[in-house]
């Protein structure tokens, strides 16, 4: 017999309530939640999803309907693929003239596209910033030298996680807006091929056709790719149209390419570059500007911004912030004490609650999944937002905290995917003082928030 799914009831019928598998052009999948773009919103019963086994929540994110499952959504994203047959990762056939609906130019979708295109790779990201975590506690503690073959070798390993993203960001985009994958790579390969390089380097200039090259390092960059291949889509799909089946394979990579690659060393690369560099820019100027406020405010509302999806909106400041900068002063450091913060308001919950055994239960499980594995969905969507005032006493406890993290000057050093106590390492950097801050901004916001709650909360407006 056949052994039962752990998410059977979500397997067995959520494409159904998404409005069949026609309706569905990409399925992916982040820390915590199902992903889904669908072509017909109107054919989503959200509230039919929301009554799925295993499901915290549900929502609308611009154009992406997102179901909340926790830190298992791999498992859960696994079983629906072997149940339905949905493709992973959302990859759509180039000649699909539906897979893309005609929509209006809006925030949501550059959003959903950005995000959409880079999502797949944060596993990437926090393995090649750990590495880069681990080479700074081993030379610390004297196990290793900046010279010794190991730290060079495990050196250009975690730099390549980073150094080769506008191949990586070729590809991930090619799924996401329909293009060819294969193209969308040779894309990203052509800004970081070491002719180029090396003559941006040495501050040669170069032409196509007789018209210059802007001269620019793209390693470690994703919006050029993310420009590039964009187009890419478009062109491939008006030559799958029009150029007959028996010429497809030859002429249409052909032409793509052809069209598309002067257009994005002319243009759309130096534009992407330009997004890039200056959206970094933007954000340490922000923090710079507004000192440790930046900080304190940020980890107050990333409850809010978590639960309406918005704050996927920092992932290319991340991104392009942790592979040119290689180090963040403010989102991540934000994002673990608000994690923190959460999981110490669910827990007081779970203390002070004393006859509704369920409620204490649920907060009890949310408290210890939010403050180890900084999953807050639970906690949030189960506990503090249904009773109100222990989300509030966790946002007010995160601006404390925060503001703590903004007067020690603190910074991340590695890519974070999960901000809870296993973060912590990634605060680890050349100054031990700058972890020390950290725990020390971590633990104000904590015993604020425990402290609130237990005020704030009273067991008795449940029972009522």
């Amino acid at each position: 017999m056949a052994k039962a799914k752990k998410y059977q009831d979500i397997a067995e019928n959520v494409v159904d309530l998404l409005g069949g598998k026609d309706n569905i052009v990409f399925f992916t999948h982040c820390v915590t939640r199902l992903r889904f773009n669908v072509k017909d919103k109107t054919l989503v019963k959200k509230d039919e999803v929301d009554k799925l086994d295993k499901v915290i929540g549900e929502q609308w994110s611009g154009e992406q309907f997102q179901i909340i499952i926790g830190q298992d959504v791999g498992t859960a994203y696994k079983e629906v693929i072997e149940e339905t047959g949905l493709s992973g990762d959302g990859e759509v056939p180039a000649d699909d003239s539906e897979a893309m609906p005609k929509k209006k130019f809006s925030f949501n979708r550059v959003i959903d596209g950005i995000a959409g295109s880079i999502t797949p790779l944060i596993p990437v990201l926090i393995g090649a910033g750990m590495i880069k975590v681990l080479l700074l506690l081993l030379t610390m503690i004297g196990a290793l030298t900046t010279k010794s073959p190991t730290y060079q070798t495990l050196t250009f390993i975690s730099d390549a996680g980073f150094y080769f993203l506008p191949v990586f960001v070729g590809a991930t985009a090619a799924k996401k807006f329909g293009a060819n994958q294969g193209l969308g790579m040779f894309l990203g390969a052509v800004l970081i091929h070491p002719t180029f390089a090396a003559a941006v380097a040495a501050g040669k200039g170069m032409s196509l056709f007789g018209i210059g090259i802007y001269s620019a390092s793209y390693s470690s960059t994703i919006f050029p790719s993310i420009l590039a291949v964009f187009l890419l889509a478009y062109v491939e799909r008006f030559l799958t149209r029009w150029v007959p089946d028996s010429l497809k394979s030859m002429v249409v990579p052909f032409f793509a390419l052809l069209i598309v690659t002067p257009i994005t060393l002319w243009i759309l690369a130096p534009a992407g570059s330009f997004i890039g560099t200056y959206m970094t820019k933007f954000m340490l100027w922000l923090y710079s500007t507004t000192g440790f406020l930046s900080v304190g405010l940020l980890a107050g509302v990333l409850p809010l911004l978590v639960m309406t999806g918005m704050h996927t909106t920092f992932a290319p400041y991340l991104i392009q912030t942790m592979a040119s900068v290689g180090k963040e002063p403010l989102f991540f450091c934000a994002n673990v004490i608000s994690n923190l913060d959460q999981g110490a308001a669910s827990l007081a919950v779970g203390i002070k609650t004393k006859h509704n055994l369920k409620l204490r239960s649920t907060a009890l499980s949310c408290a210890v999944t939010a403050i180890v594995a900084g999953v807050t969905e639970p906690a949030m969507f189960g506990v503090n937002l249904k009773l109100k005032k222990p989300l509030y006493a966790g946002m007010i406890g995160s601006v404390l905290g925060g503001l703590v993290a903004g007067l020690g000057k603190v910074y991340c050093y590695a890519f974070i995917g999960s901000g809870g106590l296993f973060a912590l390492p990634a605060f680890l950097g050349p100054s031990v003082s700058n972890l020390i801050w950290f725990l020390v901004a971590v633990a104000v916001g904590m015993i604020a928030t425990f402290i609130l709650t237990m005020v704030m909360y009273k067991e008795e407006a449940v029972q009522a």
